[in-house]
């Protein structure tokens, strides 16, 4: 199936979760001079235009980084990723939103290197336009979760892994495991760092648990959840973030931010959220 797009979604709270943790674990791994490879399996158009009919449909950004951008109290931490945004609109408001792939490339260093996956063709032509100067970057039309193992170990040895699919299908549940199980195989030192959504369906609150039960010491798990579930089970009220081998600071930065992101993006009383970590 191919019918997601990104860019209905762009810049709403669960990109503001996902970003924000992306921009933490970069800046760890720029603590180190050797380079690494990020790999992104599912990048979509890697820039979105939040005035465009897809964006505008639901304006799901109004209820996300808008909400960040208008505030004047941001925790210190959130401050690199507001900017960072801020730079995709230079002439101030809200009109392009970076995804997964821009962030990325934004905090790289020169010998570090992207790889990007798209499937879908539409956003892959639009990966393409968007990275077609920059000799870093690979993009691949192709499936990420096939495509992840050729790139696990990496030449440097380290790398930070996104695996970030639309979930269309019951099945990318299980394949994400699978896929974690390949590569913690090939690459046990990578950060991996898993996107889902919070939704009323077993599929999405049994995947946590179970990428625990991996062959795994260190991970950490956070979750957003912005509304209430609805009563009859449809639509997303959350989504949150599994990290495997995360930068031993990332727990405490986030125990300083959730609260923030929970009463700014909060649309309910049912907004919270979650944060565990398994160190050994």
């Amino acid at each position: 199936m191919l019918s997601y797009r990104h860019s209905f979604h762009a810049g709403n709270h669960a990109d503001v979760l996902k970003h924000f943790v992306l921009v933490q674990l970069l800046q760890y791994l720029n603590q180190k001079a050797k380079p690494y490879f990020v790999v992104d399996t599912h990048a979509g158009a890697g820039l979105y235009a939040l005035d465009h009919s897809h964006a505008v449909k639901n304006a799901e950004y109004e209820e996300g980084i808008a909400k960040l951008l208008a505030s004047n109290n941001l925790p210190e931490p959130l401050k690199d990723y507001v900017q960072l945004v801020k730079r995709f609109n230079p002439n101030g408001g809200l009109l392009h939103y970076p995804g997964s792939p821009l962030i990325a490339q934004a905090l790289m260093r020169p010998d570090d290197r992207l790889r990007l996956f798209e499937l879908h063709p539409a956003d892959s032509k639009l990966l393409e336009q968007n990275f077609e100067h920059d000799r870093h970057v690979k993009i691949e039309p192709s499936d990420g979760f096939a495509g992840l193992k050729a790139y696990l170990p990496p030449p440097p040895r380290r790398a930070l892994v996104l695996i970030d699919p639309p979930y269309e299908v019951k099945d990318d549940y299980k394949t994400v495991v699978n896929t974690l199980k390949d590569a913690l195989k090939r690459f046990s030192t990578g950060t991996y760092a898993v996107w889902y959504p919070m939704l009323q369906r077993e599929e999405s609150q049994e995947l946590p648990e179970k990428l625990k039960r991996l062959d795994i010491t260190h991970w950490l798990h956070v979750g957003l959840q912005v509304t209430t579930p609805t009563p009859d089970g449809f639509g997303m009220h959350g989504s949150g973030l599994f990290i495997i081998n995360p930068p031993w600071t990332l727990h405490a930065t986030l125990k300083a931010v959730l609260p923030f992101l929970t009463k700014t993006l909060g649309q309910d009383d049912g907004a919270s959220y979650l944060l565990e970590q398994q160190t050994s």
